[in-house]
This record gives structure tokens, sequence and C-alpha cells, in this order.
């Protein structure tokens, strides 16, 4: 008898918080090697939380995390990104002052240096934009290209799991679908598995395969996409 392929990531009634305030709650879900995945809620119901644990920048307070089925829940975040972990975190937090190549380069701090212009050419070509803008100070780019440039930084680390916290924030609805189809599109060229948080469900759920909805700290069911968005009910009690 085969034995099955364990998640990419399991996590398993983890708990977190700030202080003495606990954010997650006994939360366990897991995401497959190659899957598109989305963590969905109401303001508040600790989405971003969720994510900074998984990346290890918020410690666990109990619970597990399991990495390609290895134990991950006290290693060190830059351990994490050694491990094929990124994530990519809410309003991007790029380098205004350095140029948008050098943005990159420092993508692939875990990385061997030889293997940066390779890097970079993947990059390029998922981004062209950023090879036209490669030696322009970030700052003086336009809101979607400095997300795209935050992703691609991102990707430096040639990451085998790659987390989104509401990649779509503040940008126009035309940038907003460029956006998600480039997420859509590394994800199916890189076989980069896609753990999203976002409040824009309508594009997202254009791209994902699966959704978890996160409310007070709690994970309280899974669901395909496009029955989330045709139910009016479950739409208004988690997502409005």
């Amino acid at each position: 008898m085969e034995r099955s392929t364990p998640p990419l990531l399991s996590v398993e009634h983890l708990s977190a918080g700030y202080s003495k305030k606990i954010v997650l709650e006994g939360v366990s879900f897991h995401v497959k090697e190659g899957e598109r995945i989305a963590i969905v809620g109401r303001n508040g119901a600790g989405k971003s939380t969720l994510l900074l644990t998984l990346l290890g920048a918020v410690k666990a307070w109990s619970g597990n995390i399991l990495y390609r089925g290895k134990e991950c829940t006290h290693v060190s975040p830059e351990e994490r990104v050694r491990r094929g972990m990124a994530l990519v975190p809410q309003g991007g937090h790029i380098f205004a002052n350095l140029m948008v190549r050098e943005n990159l380069e420092l993508g692939a701090y875990v990385k061997d240096a030889r293997d940066i212009d390779s890097f970079l050419e993947v990059v390029y070509r998922i981004f062209p934009v950023l090879r036209e803008r490669a030696t322009q100070e970030a700052g003086t780019m336009s809101g979607g290209e400095r997300q795209m440039l935050a992703i691609g930084r991102a990707m430096m680390s040639q990451p085998k799991l790659l987390m989104l916290d509401e990649p779509s924030l503040g940008l126009a609805p035309l940038v907003v679908k460029e956006l998600m189809e480039k997420i859509h599109g590394l994800s199916a060229a890189l076989e980069t598995t896609i753990l999203i948080v976002e409040q824009n469900v309508r594009e997202a759920f254009k791209i994902v395969e699966r959704v978890y909805v996160l409310k007070l700290g709690k994970i309280v069911f899974e669901e395909r996409p496009e029955t989330l968005i045709r139910d009016e009910r479950l739409r208004k009690a988690y997502l409005a």
C-alpha cells in the first residue's frame, strides 16, 4: 500500500497572541504542495497574526507547525526562510530609497550570491516591469509596481510556500485584477504553493482552490471558493 504524501504545511491546535491577549486559539488546517489557499475573515479575526506565527515572527503559545513533514514551531524565522517559507507582509514594506534590483537582491540573503542573477531572471520573467525599472528608486514606483516588487523580493529566496498578506490593499480594481493574475501565474509556472490573506474575496477567490474562514481567532469552516461566494448568508456572517 502506498504511503500518502504529507501536506506541505500542517497546523495543529495553534494558539498565539501578544502579551497576555490571545489572538489565535486552537487553529488547525493544512495546505498541500502546489495548492492555492485563501484565509478570509472580518477585520480583527487574526489573519495577519496567523501568517506572522507561521513564519515565526510571532511566537506560538501552543500547538504545532509542521512544514514539509518536519516540526518548525520554535524554529527561527530565518531558518524557516531557508527551509522554503516566505511572507509578503501587509503593505509590502519595500526599501523606498534603494533601487528595484537592490530590493530584489536583499530577498536572496539566504541564498548563494552566485545564484542571484538566475533568480533575478525568474522574477523578471513573471514581472517584466521590474526589469524595466531595475535601476529606478523603488519609492518612485506606482502602488501596484511596489506590490509586485515586494512579491518579487520574496520570490528571490525561491520559496515552496509563499504567504501573502492583503496584497491588494489600497490598489485600484484593474491593478488588483492584474496582480491576482500574476500571483496565479507564478504559482503555476514555479509550482509555488500560495497561502493568501485577502479582503478582496471576489478577486482572490478566482485564483484559489480552497478557503478557510477565520472568526475571532478560530477556523470555523473550510469551503470551496465558488460555494462561499454564492452563499449570501455565509458572506454576511463571516466576510461583511
